[in-house]
């Protein structure tokens, strides 16, 4: 192991944004949760259950592409919409709609609120390339650039394979491993040398599924046990743990 932490044979980390990299998971979750009452309290009146920012979060839609998680979370409600178009407005009741209202929302939140990057990641990302190792920021968010300047930490990476990216190549999102595979290649590394950083369990999957030199699970909502079962080879709290021998 280095002092980074990972295995020798590393030459390429491969870091989510949301919850690695910048505090935007709870912005996420709260425009999640924004758009899904919305919708659900005038759908289903008196029966109206509102999104669960850490249950429903966590399950149905961390780390998956905006309308994969539109989906995924109203099949859990026995709810099927129709896909509709991807400028479809925000008030239109379709899965692209839909989507485009939870983006509305997270627009206005980061607009007002601002992005603020985890001390301990920024830490280790420089420690990464002081060490020589090359970068890469690998997010569904099809809104990944405008996080990474507004968080300051944009220049900190080499690659950026994001939503817009994934749509324009024609890429499948998480679970499935392809991004982070492409990222791998534009890095010019096999992904025996690269290292996936996730904190989404669909993350943890296409880490597995791409068969990555090492997987690597951050635990910001104590889920440790479930990175594990989903392909975490090591589990932390912070990355800042892997500068300091903590694993």
């Amino acid at each position: 192991m280095t002092k980074l932490g990972l295995p020798d044979k590393v030459t390429a980390c491969l870091f989510d944004l949301d919850g690695v990299l910048t505090k935007t998971a709870v912005v996420h979750a709260a425009a999640w949760k924004e758009a899904f009452d919305d919708f659900l309290r005038q759908r289903q009146g008196l029966a109206f259950r509102p999104f669960d920012t850490l249950a429903d979060y966590e399950q149905y839609v961390d780390g998956r592409p905006r309308t994969d998680g539109v989906r995924v979370f109203l099949a859990s409600r026995g709810i099927v919409l129709p896909e509709g178009k991807g400028d479809d407005p925000p008030e239109l009741e379709t899965v692209h709609g839909l989507g485009n209202r939870k983006n509305a929302f997270l627009l206005e939140k980061i607009r007002t609120q601002g992005v603020e990057p985890y001390s301990g990641s920024v830490r280790y990302v420089d420690a990464v390339r002081a060490a020589g190792l090359a970068t890469a920021v690998v997010s569904s968010s099809a809104n990944c650039r405008e996080i990474l300047t507004s968080a300051g930490i944009a220049d900190r990476f080499d690659v950026r394979i994001d939503g817009v990216v994934a749509t324009e190549r024609g890429l499948p999102g998480k679970p499935h491993p392809d991004t982070f595979l492409e990222a791998a290649h534009d890095l010019g590394c096999t992904p025996h040398a690269a290292a996936v950083f996730e904190d989404a369990l669909a993350g943890m999957d296409a880490g597995r599924a791409g068969d990555f030199g090492a997987v690597v699970g951050v635990d910001r909502v104590g889920q440790a046990d479930a990175l594990r079962e989903h392909g975490a080879d090591i589990v932390v709290k912070d990355l800042s743990e892997l500068l300091e021998g903590r694993t």
